[in-house]
């Protein structure tokens, strides 16, 4: 039986991490072509991705600028604020690798 998947895939550089008590969250900036008019720009898009305590291991060895290769999966979530429903798209890691330090190292 075939399965129903929402998943991602980042490379990009680390841009914050935030540590909290059993989750961390993690900035990564990916860089996008697009064309604007005849030109071709680069923009830059920022990803916060959450880490449970399971990458913890893997999350210490990141730093700011460091090349990662993150995948995991996507969680659609809601709760109300007042009388409104708020909604919000999740990035869950499941794998976090370093590919090479933000100094040009290979990690």
């Amino acid at each position: 039986m075939p399965q129903n998947i929402a998943e991602f895939r980042i490379i990009g550089r680390v841009g914050k991490v935030t540590k909290r008590e059993k989750v961390s969250y993690v900035s990564i900036a990916a860089n996008y072509n697009r064309r604007d008019g005849d030109e071709w720009k680069q923009e830059t898009l920022w990803n916060n991705v959450i880490c449970f305590s399971n990458l913890t291991g893997l999350l210490e060895a990141a730093g700011k600028g460091d090349l990662v290769h993150v995948t995991g999966r996507v969680r659609e979530s809601q709760h109300n604020e007042g009388n409104e429903p708020t909604y919000r798209t999740e990035l869950i890691a499941d794998t976090f690798s370093v590919l090479a330090k933000g100094n040009g190292a290979e990690a």
